[in-house]
């Protein structure tokens, strides 16, 4: 079942671009989870919710989620000339999908959920920023979304399931600024018409140790045994590319 943002208005979307391409075009943002070749996860059962797909499982322990949500801040887009987003002098060196505190409800099929278009101006772009964020108690930038979910302040990310059949609930406060290459960078000429960013979540790898094991979320909360481990899974098992088809799949681009 396809979920799709919550917290955004049109408004917001037309707001994080000021100026329209000439040429009208246009971009797209969507959010995958999955492993990197769909078909193969699919194969082995790597996907993620309880009903339509089955369970996660590694031959002993069965993980099934049932709701993953994800904080997203400060999304841009950079171009190729540019060095960094926030150092950046010309307020066109980068495009804007969204500033402020965006909650995303992942997909648990494993497919693709779009979440946002905005105008481009021409030009090249190489890379794509965004904060994973902590909901703050107490920042101003934070007051609309504290007011809409009170529930997850101090949290950037939260997972609902059952491990084992165990109910779980895993959060943690994770609060970093992440940067995608995009290769072959994303190119916006007089040609372009429409494109797409994916950026995927591969859940299946985030609750796995280096053996490639199940472990319970639970034991991943602050303070657990592989709170640290889980961390860095959920660091190294995301990825951004240009998907023309929003597909989900970067291995038709060419």
């Amino acid at each position: 079942m396809r979920r799709t943002i919550l917290a955004i208005t049109a408004v917001t979307m037309l707001a994080a671009c000021s100026d329209a391409s000439p040429d009208g075009a246009r971009i797209s943002l969507s959010i995958s989870t999955g492993a990197e070749n769909g078909a193969a996860a699919a194969n082995q059962g790597m996907f993620f919710s309880g009903t339509a797909t089955g369970p996660i499982s590694d031959g002993q322990n069965e993980l099934v989620i049932e709701k993953a949500e994800v904080v997203l801040r400060e999304i841009e887009l950079e171009r190729i000339e540019t060095g960094d987003c926030d150092e950046a002098l010309d307020d066109d060196a980068c495009e804007e999908f969204e500033v402020g505190p965006l909650l995303l409800d992942l997909p648990l099929d494993g497919g693709t959920d779009h979440q946002v278009t905005i105008p481009i101006e021409p030009g090249t772009y190489d890379e794509l920023e965004f904060d994973i964020h902590k909901v703050s108690n107490d920042d101003p930038e934070d007051a609309e979304f504290r007011a809409a979910h009170p529930d997850l302040v101090g949290i950037s990310i939260r997972v609902q399931g059952t491990f084992n059949g165990d109910p779980f609930t895993f959060v943690t406060d994770l609060n970093v600024e992440q940067e995608f290459e995009l290769n072959p960078p994303v190119v916006i000429d007089e040609e372009t018409v429409t494109t797409n960013v994916t950026v995927r979540m591969d859940l299946a790898a985030w609750f796995r140790d280096q053996s490639g094991n199940l472990i319970h979320p639970a034991q991943a909360n602050k303070g657990g045994e592989f709170e640290s481990l889980v961390t860095e899974n959920i660091k190294q098992n995301i990825e951004a590319f240009e998907d023309r088809d929003g597909d989900g799949d970067d291995q038709d681009e060419s």
